[in-house]
């Protein structure tokens, strides 16, 4: 009964027979739901750090990825200079080759033509052998 008059007057005993002004059933609610409370503001603590570690992986995965696109974009056009000094060079070599073709066709033209003058000179010389 005096449970019943102190609980009127707003007191009660706890477990260790201490007088509290709440209830016993809400004072260990008010302590679950201070745990609770804890442990939502422990995991929402973590999801944040993982959320931070997450964005900068994915930051660092970008980095990466726009270095080696422009890494291949170097290469690729590394590719295109060297496919581009192939074909000029290759041009300058055909026109050589044309030049030296020509450079050939006169010399074989010159070489016929001295070969007819030493063999004039040489029927001549047999000729003016011949007469003395």
């Amino acid at each position: 009964m005096a449970d019943e008059t102190l609980a009127k007057a707003g007191l009660y005993f706890d477990e260790l027979n201490k007088i509290r002004v709440l209830e016993p059933e809400v004072a260990q609610q008010t302590a679950e739901l201070k745990d609770e409370c804890k442990e939502f503001v422990d995991k929402i603590v973590e999801f944040h750090q993982r959320a931070d570690n997450f964005i900068q992986l994915a930051d660092s995965l970008s980095a990466a990825v726009e270095t080696e696109k422009m890494r291949a974009i170097g290469s690729r056009n590394l590719i295109k200079s060297m496919s581009k000094q192939r074909e000029s060079q290759q041009l300058q070599l055909m026109a050589l080759i044309g030049e030296k073709k020509l450079e050939l066709e006169r010399l074989r033209v010159q070489y016929e033509s001295l070969q007819r003058t030493e063999a004039e000179q040489l029927e001549f010389i047999e000729q003016f052998i011949l007469q003395k």
